[in-house]
């Protein structure tokens, strides 16, 4: 009896581990199949109608149409959301409007793009009016006489201004929206026109000193001072000279 009872527990026991061993096995397979997909699965799903691209979403674009974007990634409905997304991120990031592009999938038939554009920060005079350029001076095909923009005018590309300018738009955009003007004057100072106020700074200036004379101003306008020009070009001053 004992050496009865010793057979069927070793049996029992080995069925147990052959059961576990078959189970590790499976989960095994399952995981390798999951870690193979990319490989397997989009082929075979790219070929489903089903997954037929139907519609393209672009998100995030202020100054480039939603149309120009999608004659650029150059797709149709003969396509899959299944396709590979690379080659159509680097189409878009060909275009000098562009500095980062994101595209996912929403199945079963749609592709989402996000934008992030190269925004211009200043026009420059050009042949026959203005051209929009970007913080590091690079050219932008706006066209300023067919899209509304509200910015600053710089002499000429000044890539130390224009940085300057992309600065303070990060930082203090209200701020950035008043500057109807920069200008050098002089070799290391700069002349600002925020509406009609002049203010004068050296070329060093950050976003944040200029933020200085909001406190200048509030003051002044309380005491009703006509305000003929302000000048941050002294370290921990702020100047206001009054008419």
């Amino acid at each position: 009896m004992m050496g009865i009872g010793a057979s069927a527990t070793e049996a029992s026991v080995a069925g147990r581990g052959w059961i576990r061993r078959w189970r590790g096995g499976a989960v095994g397979l399952l995981a390798l199949l999951v870690l193979s997909a990319p490989w397997w699965g989009r082929p075979l799903l790219a070929r489903l109608d089903f997954f037929r691209l139907r519609s393209v979403e672009v998100v995030g674009v202020q100054y480039l149409s939603a149309g120009e974007v999608v004659r650029r990634l150059h797709v149709d409905t003969l396509a899959s959301v299944w396709m590979d997304l690379e080659p159509l991120v680097r189409r878009l990031e060909r275009h000098p409007q562009v500095r980062a592009v994101e595209i996912q999938r929403r199945l079963p038939g749609t592709l989402i793009v996000r934008v992030t554009e190269n925004l211009p920060v200043a026009l420059v005079p050009a042949r026959g009016g203005f051209r929009a350029v970007d913080g590091a001076g690079r050219p932008l095909p706006v066209d300023p006489a067919r899209v509304t923009m509200d910015l600053p005018i710089v002499p000429q590309r000044d890539t130390m201004v224009l940085r300057l300018l992309d600065d303070v738009r990060a930082a203090q955009p209200a701020l950035f929206a008043r500057i109807s003007e920069v200008r050098r004057v002089g070799r290391d100072e700069l002349l600002w026109r925020l509406a009609v106020l002049p203010i004068r700074t050296m070329t060093d200036v950050t976003a944040a000193r200029l933020a200085d004379l909001y406190p200048v101003e509030r003051d002044l306008a309380r005491r009703q001072a006509r305000v003929a020009e302000i000048d941050l070009r002294f370290r921990d001053q702020v100047i206001a000279r009054v008419q």
